[in-house]
């Protein structure tokens, strides 16, 4: 069997051990094993695939293997990976084992909650290493139905509406999405769904300037594009532990990959004639997430509205077209997959204790629980673009690569971008400042602890992936250039 099967065949198996299941023992040791699986996968695959790239291999996609899933519609199972694809599989393994520790003593319904959990990772999963439209299409949808159960049920706050929001807003999207796949396919004349033969086929330019806005637009609403971001924050905010972690650190970045792999790559010309358009919501993303993010009080808001400036950068930076930017736009992924899941783990650990998420009510934390204080001091040096962890690698990446671009325009908005990193450091350090410093004004979180060995476990993690992609970003980087190049060449072609 192709290895990359296994990213959907472990998941299936764990959905099926969840449901013979038969205590909250059993639900855990089956999602323990699995994600442990999945991660061992990852990293075996990683290494597997630097292996080949040094000794040679050349082709734009390794691991590939394809079955014919529907011949009338010439639909295949077809699967392959490259560097963009294989660090990305990398980034979801680790935020499900971390997840899932920090799910550990999750009720009501413990068992229901994980079979959600994990059929979301099963589309995170097979979205990552699928090559073909449609079943890249199909593991997406998987991907995002699941969010509604996972938030109206187990959510907090205003759940029901979030969870209503998220869906319906994601699910236009998708209607965007599945026309602008079928212009690709029939206006390509291809006799294949497959991506890697559609791009060798000249799609007519007024196809590519009626579809390519779809497209990026069915992507760009999972990946918080302003004016269609407004789901991202009450769906954070109202969403359980893990599945924040999970929905900002992986599912929000599908969007991103989508925008790259199936808009820009397919439709090189469509991304000229729209790139400017959307180059300037995507400049509004960045700021505009940064400025909100300093008048919020509630923990989970100021982060997710930090995620919609950060996912925004993303698409920016691949705006941009440079091959510095775009290699920066993945390693921003990263980073703030790693970065946003580590915050939301910590704030759904401290909210568990205090049973509040509003700073107002917050301070002196670092002295009642030291060890998820320094967590959040970590979490948050990496959000505001510190060396050494891996936010400041990936925004350097991102505006030194934006600015190559010669062109006036681009470079005007690369600078008003570049206005994030102060608003940034002015909510971060605000923030730490007032929870984690001072004196405890509430006498009832006097008598709180810190963090258990469960917890403890999913953030060490975490920090060790921050730290980790920080101090030694050569070998991803590596990883990811090699697979941007054919990209960025159609595009500059």
């Amino acid at each position: 069997m192709n290895i990359l099967s296994l990213f959907v065949l472990v998941p299936l198996l764990m959905l099926l051990g969840l449901w013979i299941a038969r205590n909250v023992n059993q639900v855990r040791g089956v999602m323990v094993a699995g994600s442990s699986i999945l991660l061992v996968l990852a990293a075996y695959l990683t290494v597997s695939y630097i292996g080949l790239r040094n000794g040679g291999a050349t082709d734009e996609m390794l691991f590939t293997d394809s079955i014919t899933w529907y011949a009338p519609l010439n639909i295949a199972y077809s699967v392959g990976v490259d560097g963009i694809s294989v660090v990305m599989l990398l980034l979801s393994s680790i935020i499900v084992f971390t997840g899932t520790f920090a799910s550990w003593k999750l009720k009501p319904m413990t068992k229901e909650y994980f079979l959600w959990f994990t059929l979301l990772s099963t589309g995170v999963f097979g979205f990552f290493i699928s090559t073909d439209l449609f079943t890249m299409f199909m593991f997406y949808e998987v991907a995002l139905i699941p969010m509604y159960l996972l938030i109206g049920v187990w959510g907090s706050g205003k759940k029901e509406y979030a969870a209503m929001k998220l869906t319906l807003m994601l699910m236009g999207g998708s209607a965007f999405l599945l026309i602008g796949i079928l212009g690709i396919y029939y206006g390509s004349g291809a006799e294949t769904m497959n991506i890697l033969e559609i791009v060798n086929k000249h799609i007519p330019t007024e196809y590519q300037r009626l579809f390519f806005p779809l497209v990026f637009l069915g992507f760009g609403v999972l990946g918080a594009l302003f004016p269609f971001h407004t789901w991202s924050p009450d769906g954070h905010a109202s969403a359980p532990t893990a599945v924040s972690m999970l929905h900002a650190g992986v599912l929000m970045k599908l969007g991103g990959y989508g925008c790259f792999r199936v808009a820009m790559y397919l439709m090189p010309t469509g991304a000229a004639i729209w790139g400017d358009f959307f180059l300037v919501l995507t400049t509004i993303s960045v700021v505009y997430g940064a400025f909100s993010a300093v008048v919020q009080t509630d923990l989970k808001y100021i982060n997710a509205y930090s995620s919609v400036s950060h996912c925004g950068l993303v698409l920016f930076a691949l705006l941009m077209m440079t091959r510095v930017s775009a290699t920066g736009a993945i390693l921003q992924m990263l980073s703030h997959g790693l970065m946003t899941a580590l915050f939301f783990a910590l704030i759904g650990m401290i909210y568990g204790r205090t049973h509040t998420r509003d700073i107002r009510q917050l301070s002196g934390l670092m002295k009642i629980m030291p060890f998820l204080a320094v967590g959040y001091v970590i979490a948050g040096l990496a959000n505001l673009g510190l060396p050494g962890l891996s936010g400041f690698i990936a925004e350097m990446t991102v505006f030194v690569g934006s600015f190559q671009n010669p062109d006036l325009f681009h470079r005007v908005c690369t600078i008003v971008a570049t206005m994030s990193i102060v608003i940034t450091a002015v909510y971060i350090l605000r923030v730490v400042g007032k929870i984690l410093y001072g004196t405890c004004k509430n006498p009832e979180h006097l008598k709180l602890t810190d963090a258990t060995w469960d917890e403890r476990l999913a953030v060490i993690c975490l920090i060790v992936a921050v730290a980790g992609l920080g101090l030694a970003p050569y070998w991803v980087s590596h990883v990811i250039s090699g697979s941007v190049e054919p990209i960025i060449s159609q595009l500059i072609h």
